[in-house]
């Protein structure tokens, strides 16, 4: 297989005279670690990168939903679910669901992403139905009091992509990276929106029980490649697609940090990184803290870490406290002489 690069990124100054952008952004990195199967990675100079690869790592990403990339968004989380891991029931009801859409965006919220199916590990399929009647007066109701800001729709099924941009969804968010209902592909490619594609090692299910991989960001990496692959064939061009590791999905502890820690390599797909790590059950694990809802420092912990790898776009609970964070963050890894 040939080598996949992983930039090691820096931002700040002093920046060396040869050191690359990345994504266009005002991160950047004169050096990458060359993965290849079976072998540890081995650090290479910028400079020698394969002219196709550094053309990827550094090109700017596209506007998604009209919002730049080139500072980090926060993307905040809608359950409208009875059964989600962190807040399962608490936004259900109609009423509910649009007063905490209106606080997310009050606390800085730049994209909104609503979903009726939890897909926690465990988490029983429902019908597609079902799902809809969850999200889309949702989506219909904040559209009709001129609810602003862009709506992602993180569904698997098409139908529910379907009914969900004909609310007034902007962005579809697919756990299966189009591969659960032979719909999505067509309607995604038909639709003109935005995707993102996400990497999980089956389903909800079954996502758990003893996931295993050769080489897991690799694995990962090659995964994600291939669908956009797929996106690009039915006519989604990469301008339009979004990736994500799927931390979590399929994942045991130590693989989510290996991912975290290898976040980089994503960028060589040349597309914009979404990173959803918020209240997960590995943080709980490291940090020793079983509820969900208390796990908000150590989400903030991974967030941070994962902008330092480059993410654009960071998927939360709590905007409120991450907002606080990465204003905190970008202060830090701005302009020294400010």
């Amino acid at each position: 297989m040939s080598a996949r690069y992983r930039p090691i990124v820096r931002g700040g100054a002093p920046r060396p005279d040869d050191a690359l952008p990345l994504a266009g952004g005002a991160l950047w990195f004169s050096e990458a670690a060359e993965h290849r199967r079976g072998a540890p990675p081995r650090l290479v100079p910028a400079s020698a990168l394969p002219p196709e690869v550094a053309a990827r790592l550094t090109a700017p990403r596209q506007p998604v939903c009209g919002l730049a990339l080139d500072r980090p968004r926060l993307m905040g989380v809608l359950n409208v679910t009875p059964d989600s891991f962190s807040d399962g029931g608490a936004h259900l009801g109609l009423e509910a669901a649009l007063a905490q859409a209106r606080a997310l965006a009050a606390e800085g919220a730049d994209i909104l992403d609503i979903g009726g199916e939890s897909t926690r590990p465990g988490a029983e399929p429902v019908s597609p139905e079902a799902e809809a009647d969850r999200v889309v007066p949702v989506i219909a109701a904040l559209r009709a009091e001129g609810f602003a800001l862009p709506i992602s729709i993180d569904t698997r099924n098409a139908a529910v992509a379907r009914a969900a941009f004909d609310a007034g969804a902007d962005l579809l968010n697919d756990v299966s990276a189009l591969r659960h209902d032979p719909d999505s592909l067509p309607l995604a490619a038909a639709s003109g929106r935005p995707v993102c594609l996400m990497h999980a090692l089956g389903d909800p299910r079954t996502m758990q029980d003893a996931p295993t991989y050769e080489d897991v960001l690799l694995d990962v990496c090659d995964f994600l490649e291939t669908r956009v692959t797929a996106a690009e064939a039915a006519g989604i061009p990469r301008t339009r697609l979004l990736v994500d590791p799927g931390i979590g999905f399929g994942k045991t502890v130590a693989h989510n940090l290996a991912l975290v820690r290898g976040l980089a390599l994503l960028h060589g797909l040349g597309c914009p990184i979404l990173f959803g790590a918020s209240r997960k059950r590995f943080i709980g694990a490291i940090a020793e803290v079983p509820v969900p809802a208390d796990r908000v420092p150590g989400s903030i912990a991974v967030a941070l870490e994962a902008l330092r790898r480059g993410a654009q776009v960071i998927r939360v609970h709590d905007v409120k406290e991450t907002r606080q964070a990465l204003r905190l963050w970008l202060a830090l890894n701005g302009d020294e002489e400010q």
